[in-house]
């Protein structure tokens, strides 16, 4: 009895602490942002970024200074309006005015390697569980 009742407390506090340590996303996340959007230099490749991953710059990612790591978004250059869909792996860019910080391939596809600066839009696609 003494036993069930110390192994239902542990219980108990393992799934708060599992609760909190991965708290659901805030839902005051606007779904489509507006800004300016920038990319990686290629010499980051192979460092670390803020959720732990290695910057490949072959990969669709991107930087975002508060969307949760994991959240897919599709990001439209607005005057030609290509667009991509990337996932956001690390934070940033720490530049005022800017939104999205996009790896080499995405600003490839986008068609911004060239302007290295340019007008988009963002929309959450998909948040991470």
């Amino acid at each position: 009895m003494i036993l069930s009742t110390l192994f239902k407390k542990i219980f108990f506090l393992l799934a708060i602490g599992l609760a909190c340590a991965y708290p659901p996303p805030p839902a005051s996340f606007n779904r489509v942002e507006y800004g300016k959007a920038s990319f990686y230099d290629i010499g980051l490749a192979g460092k670390k970024t803020a959720s732990g991953e290695i910057y490949n710059p072959r990969e669709m990612t991107a930087a975002h200074r508060t969307l949760p790591f994991g959240t897919w978004v599709r990001v439209t250059e607005l005057s030609t309006k290509k667009s991509v869909v990337v996932r956001i792996n690390d934070r940033g860019p720490f530049v005022q005015g800017r939104i999205i910080d996009l790896s080499n391939e995405a600003a490839r596809r986008l068609g911004i390697l060239n302007k290295g600066i340019t007008d988009v839009k963002v929309e959450i696609l998909k948040l991470p569980r």
